[in-house]
């Protein structure tokens, strides 16, 4: 792998990542970094987890000028959470550079005090299609200053409908401006938006989908939509995931399935659009610092999540394309570990597994569960398994897999059976004998008196 220093990255930011524990590029970014630099727009294919997220950030703040207090960059995501991820990275990158400034504008905040913020000039915003729009019709953003721009995860933008506002926002931009599309995959409608906006683009593939997901064991389990809690949390005992994401295909389900997780015990909270942003907050904060073992979310929540140590993916509900279905198990096996993603499929489901299995050009592991009577909740295990699950959590230190906590069982249980059983039968022998010697002495004393 190349040195960031020999694609062209400056000595500043080459010892922040290197402060940061990276030394070594990844394909994606050995590619379309020095492309970049040079001023070509640039379209890419990269799962999430490949380290596209630098191959666009890194470029975009080596040419990024802290004189000029406008809008110099542009960065499009799906979501929030993905913004906030961006955002953060940025921020790490940026520690030893103080004029350059970043901001995130995303819905579920206060408008005003993002108005505000946009007062202070920034040079580089990272933004959410519709809050975006938002700002540029009130007034209280420029774009026309904009010249490096950035699609991220464009298939996903389409997917959740964004495509007209991100055509608006795209024409609202300078026409010199440097554009960048990175894509998991690659729908006709994402590559007309590239040939439509783009000028002779450069394109990054890094890898086939099959290959994309080599270090993924993908497994087909076959049941049934009314025995599927119980096998999900068969699965998860016998599978022991240190992290795991759940994908539920709606929010009640996602909602109703936590519920009955944290009733059995297990440490989970749920992540979906009903929720309020800071809720969205405190809950992502929680699983990257992994007081949370099982983030049950939905496919637009956690899109673009790239959180380490997710060691599984469980599909509850099975994805209705490939496209869902490579970006779901995508947030495990990622940067070379090795990852699961499980995918629990009812007799409807099987019309659909047969179609992810053609677009992946791989036939999934099949495996038959033999699912036990539904258990009663254990609430009272809670608090125990998260004291031993935040030591296992120190234990992992700075690494991305292990073992997480069983819930509790009784280990004394047979020993005080029988230690009690042994009392009984001794304190019965007693008592007999007592009874025989009594008797005895009754008989004594009549033989006397006679």
């Amino acid at each position: 792998m190349a040195t960031f220093l020999s694609l062209g990255i400056g000595l500043p930011l080459h010892d922040t990542l290197k402060a940061n524990g990276i030394t070594d590029s990844t394909p994606v970014q050995e590619k379309a970094i020095p492309l970049l630099l040079a001023g070509k727009d640039v379209v890419a294919q990269a799962q999430t987890g490949t380290g596209k997220t630098l191959a666009f950030l890194l470029p975009i703040l080596e040419k990024a000028d802290p004189l000029a207090m406008h809008v110099q960059a542009l960065i499009l995501t799906p979501t929030r959470e993905l913004a906030l991820q961006i955002t953060t990275e940025a921020k790490k990158l940026l520690a030893k550079l103080d004029d350059i400034h970043v901001l995130a504008v995303y819905g579920g905040q206060d408008v005003e005090r993002q108005m505000r913020k946009l007062e202070g000039k920034k040079q580089i915003v990272i933004a959410t299609p519709g809050r975006l729009l938002d700002h540029m019709r009130r007034g209280t953003i420029e774009l026309s200053t904009v010249s490096m721009l950035v699609l991220d995860e464009a298939d996903q933008m389409l997917h959740m409908g964004f495509l007209p506002e991100v055509e608006e926002i795209i024409k609202a931009t300078s026409v010199d401006r440097q554009t960048m599309l990175f894509s998991a995959t690659m729908p006709d409608q994402v590559r007309s938006l590239a040939k439509r906006f783009m000028q002779k683009p450069e394109d990054v593939r890094v890898q086939s989908k099959q290959v994309t997901l080599k270090d993924i064991r993908q497994i087909a389990v076959e049941t049934t939509d009314r025995a599927k809690q119980s096998t999900l949390r068969d699965l998860i005992d016998q599978q022991r995931p240190f992290m795991a994401v759940i994908f539920c295909r709606t929010k009640r389900r996602a909602n109703t399935l936590n519920t009955a997780l944290q009733g059995y015990g297990y440490l989970s909270d749920e992540l979906h659009g009903d929720l309020s942003q800071a809720k969205r907050e405190d809950v992502m904060k929680r699983f990257r610092e992994a007081r949370i073992q099982l983030l049950v979310a939905t496919d637009v929540a956690a899109r673009g999540l790239d959180v380490e140590g997710v060691t599984h993916v469980f599909n509850y509900d099975i994805p209705q394309d490939v496209e869902s279905y490579i970006h779901r198990i995508g947030r495990t096996g990622r940067a070379g570990e090795q990852g699961v993603a499980i995918t629990l499929v009812a007799p409807k489901d099987r019309m659909h597994l047969e179609a992810i299995e053609a677009g992946i050009r791989l036939s999934l592991e099949r495996k038959r569960m033999e699912t036990a009577a539904p258990a009663k909740p254990k609430q009272e295990q809670k608090s125990r398994d998260t004291r031993e699950y935040r030591g296992a959590k120190a234990e992992q230190a700075g690494r991305s897999k292990g073992k997480p906590v069983e819930r509790g069982r009784r280990s004394d249980g047979g020993e005080r059976n029988a230690s009690s059983s042994g009392r009984n039968a001794s304190s019965s022998r007693n008592a007999n004998k007592q009874d025989s010697r009594n008797t005895n002495q009754r008989q004594a004393r009549k033989r006397t008196r006679s």
